[in-house]
């Protein structure tokens, strides 16, 4: 196992975001020149970060990249990876996990928008909250996270999981507008409240087992099974999805 440790150095201008798509466990085998941007200006990795290595290996899969400090502006951390572990001891910019094939992301506090925008594959596991357009697409794409697993101990903002078309996406705490908006596929759970869910789904299947507010009429009521009600839908767009729900508000 290599663990490589990356501590942010001080910035006299927290605020501006940092682009880190370089920051996957396989740039870290051997000796790379890895740039970011901070703003606008182009950067070596090492000028915002104290990067220490322990350890040797030839395989991505048994790299261990750890980040420290206030990384709550340091963005696409994970963009492509596919194999290997990142644990983020703090918050985490925007769209971690872009585009991920494999491996594992921990996020022990919280996640900004676009947590595991159009993943493909691996697992992200974040312990705090994750912003807007968790495990969706980017805007005009018509289809969002197909493989993997995305799973948030907290709450997620709005749009989560739209265009969903493959994998599994697990919320334990309540959401935002319209989950599952333009579902196609894949697998979607949310253990609080949610509003307004499953918004033009034609396939997949989304479980509410908190209170549904603003429950879309254009959903045809199936049957009732283990205590939930199920649903099929959105029939708007004859769209064949499964809603499930624990109960539903006014339609």
């Amino acid at each position: 196992m290599m663990r490589v440790t990356l501590t942010t150095k001080p910035r006299t201008k927290p605020l501006l975001p940092v682009e880190a798509e370089c920051i996957v466990p396989e740039n870290f085998i051997g000796s790379h020149d890895l740039f970011v941007y901070k703003g606008n200006k182009k950067l070596r990795l090492e000028d915002l970060f104290s990067i220490r290595k322990d350890g040797n290996v030839n395989s991505p899969e048994k790299v261990l990249v750890t980040l420290r400090g206030d990384t709550s502006r340091v963005k696409r951390v994970g963009e492509y990876m596919s194999s290997g572990k990142i644990t983020i001891e703090g918050d985490i910019g925007m769209h971690c996990g872009n585009f991920m094939r494999g491996g594992e992301i921990e996020i022990m506090g919280n996640a900004d928008g676009w947590l595991g925008r159009e993943m493909r594959g691996g697992s992200i596991l974040c312990h705090g909250n994750a912003g807007n357009y968790c495990a969706a697409g980017y805007r005009g794409e018509k289809r969002g996270m197909r493989g993997g697993s995305v799973e948030v101990m907290g709450d997620a903002g709005d749009y989560l999981a739209e265009n969903l078309t493959g994998g599994e996406v697990h919320i334990h705490g309540n959401t935002g507008m319209f989950p599952g908006a333009e579902m196609r596929g894949g697998k979607l759970v949310i253990d609080g409240d949610a509003r307004m869910p499953g918004a033009n789904m034609t396939k997949g299947t989304c479980i509410v087992r908190g209170q549904v507010f603003e429950m879309l009429p254009t959903f045809e009521r199936i049957r009732e099974e283990d205590g939930m009600i199920v649903y099929h839908g959105d029939v708007a767009g004859r769209g064949k999805g499964e809603l499930i729900v624990t109960s539903a508000g006014k339609v």
